[in-house]
């Protein structure tokens, strides 16, 4: 009769044990799923922002090479104004500071805009995993946010 006892006891307590451990599996799937959901929400978070300086780094670009333009057409007109040679020389390193902005503004977007899309690949795979535990099937949640086309980039 011990023999019996002892033996169902360690029946159940390797059931248990391996129930627990996929209970604690699918508890840590759940952890790391929720935590790349907080990044990623965050990042969303930041997408307003992030278009907002672009539009705005885009448009100074824009005024800033039409001011060179202007101040190149007026060194153009008397090219010995020491004057004129100054406000063209201001003009284009104003023009170029202002592009490199754009470009970094227009960068940054990209860059949250890719790694929201990677957070939602990884979100997926480890619902994947987690649906071997729970078999519920999940499917791929589209962009919140779209990505917005990049105005910048030139064939």
């Amino acid at each position: 009769m011990k023999k019996i006892l002892l033996l169902t006891s360690a029946v159940v307590f390797l059931c248990l044990s391996g129930f627990a451990q996929v209970n604690t599996d699918s508890l840590a799937l759940v952890n790391k799923i929720s935590e790349l959901q907080l990044k990623m929400g965050k990042l969303q978070n930041t997408i307003a922002k992030r278009s907002n300086d672009k539009q705005d780094d885009s448009l100074h670009a824009s005024q800033s090479a039409q001011a060179n333009v202007t101040a190149a057409a007026t060194l153009n007109a008397n090219s010995q104004d020491q004057k004129d040679a100054r406000a063209a020389d201001n003009a284009a390193g104003t023009a170029k500071s202002d592009a490199r902005k754009a470009r970094t503004s227009a960068d940054k977007l990209n860059d949250t805009n890719k790694q929201i899309a990677d957070l939602q690949n990884k979100i997926f795979i480890e619902q994947q995993k987690l649906a071997q535990f729970t078999h519920v099937v999940f499917t791929p949640v589209p962009a919140t946010n779209p990505v917005l086309p990049d105005s910048l980039q030139h064939d």
